[in-house]
């Protein structure tokens, strides 16, 4: 069943990042296809036993990252139109012979390298484990960066203001 459900969602992934590169068109359908790409990758990272990993995927990317690049497209009005790969059949040729070119000499070198496995902990990646190491090893930083988005928002807000009036 595993197995199943990792080649369901492996496919899912490659099917909605191709459709999104595919979708020429329409931006809006872009972002849903990364939607359903970024929520398969969410789903294979549960399945590998990272649980924190999968949940930010699906609130950061899946969430915030798309939520921001609809509100960008809406922002802009792109409604679409002829874009540079459709008037250039060969600028599109020479993309994907890249592309293939490139995936498969990386897929070779992958091939080549045998490198053991490490051992790894069961607990190793999941949420409690992530907030072990962040409340104690890596407080200070944490904490730190916290101030610092605190004063980049108040920094925000009050230029905001004073360019209202």
């Amino acid at each position: 069943m595993e197995s199943i459900l990792f080649w369901v969602f492996s496919i899912a992934a490659i099917g909605g990042a191709l459709g999104m590169v595919g979708t020429l068109r329409n931006t809006v359908y872009s972002a849903l296809w990364l939607v359903v790409s970024m929520l398969a990758l969410a789903c294979l990272f549960i399945m590998l036993n990272a649980q924190f990993v999968g949940l930010i995927q699906i609130m950061v990317y899946a969430g915030a990252i798309v939520v921001l690049f609809l509100f960008v497209v809406m922002l802009l009005n792109l409604t679409g139109g002829v874009m540079g790969a459709e008037e250039q059949p060969l600028l599109k040729f020479v993309g994907v012979a890249l592309a293939v070119a490139v995936s498969l000499q990386l897929g070779s070198i992958l091939l080549r390298i045998e490198l053991p496995w490490p051992e790894v902990s069961p607990e190793y990646g999941t949420t409690a484990e992530i907030g072990r190491a962040l409340y104690t090893d890596y407080l200070l930083p944490f904490e730190v960066a916290g101030v610092l988005l605190l004063a980049a928002i108040v920094a925000a807000l009050a230029m905001a203001k004073r360019e209202r009036g």
